[in-house]
């Protein structure tokens, strides 16, 4: 693929994804690529690749003879991060938040607990960096820069459990974050209080405090689902 045949594939992707997920085409609707060819401008392998994008994400379905068919949303890859990018980006953006918070909430205080067992020299350090990362940009409205702190940390937690099933969840979490930033559900400055926890949860990976790491990660995530009700009722 040329480079403006992935910029065009790009487009359509961008443009058929969030529709599909927002609902603009229903489970059922069948979509068809010279019409999808037309509408964008664009040429027929264009949309082909288009469509295995969506296929691998199980958004649609290709049939010889039938088209495309639109999936229902209990088929959808809702751990693909192009696709929590594309839910938060309609208007089920709350309901979709408060899905990937109670995830989190389910699953990192527990990753937090094998990372103290678990944790690499590297590993510590790399959450002790991230952790002063985000207090140095917690203030003044640095949310871009926090989020590139808030991000590493969570996915070296994930990592650092040793657990091969909770490590690729560091891009769902990471999506869930962007989301957030993105969309305006942050506050101008992060809780002052959030990013202390940051801080004392990399110190007790680091003195290999299971307890203590699972704990504070726990609070960390019921302080976001309280962040939520207050800024994504």
């Amino acid at each position: 693929m040329t480079t403006e045949e992935g910029g065009l594939h790009a487009r359509v992707l961008d443009a058929l994804g969030p529709a599909i997920t927002a609902g603009e085409y229903p489970p059922g609707r069948v979509l068809r690529a010279d019409e999808i060819a037309q509408t964008h401008g664009v040429s027929r392998s264009v949309v082909r690749e288009a469509v295995r994008v969506l296929e691998s994400m199980r958004l649609v379905e290709s049939r010889r003879r039938v088209g495309v068919t639109v999936l229902p949303a209990d088929r959808w890859n809702v751990y693909d991060p192009r696709v929590i990018r594309w839910r938060l980006s309609g208007t089920d953006r709350p309901r979709q938040l408060r899905s990937l918070t109670v995830l989190r909430s389910a699953v990192e205080p527990v990753a937090a607990r094998l990372a103290a067992l678990n944790a690499t020299p590297e590993q510590c350090a790399a959450l002790t960096e991230h952790a002063l990362g985000m207090v140095a940009t917690s203030r003044g409205r640095q949310l871009e820069a926090y989020l590139v702190h808030d991000t590493a940390f969570h996915r070296v937690v994930l990592a650092a459990s040793g657990n091969e099933m909770f490590a690729p969840l560091g891009e769902v979490v990471a999506a869930t974050l962007t989301g957030r930033t993105r969309h305006g559900v942050m506050f101008e400055d992060p809780d002052p209080a959030a990013v202390t926890l940051h801080v004392r949860v990399a110190e007790a990976i680091r003195e290999r405090d299971a307890a203590a790491a699972e704990r504070l990660t726990r609070d960390i995530t019921v302080g976001a689902l309280r962040e939520l009700d207050v800024l994504a009722p």
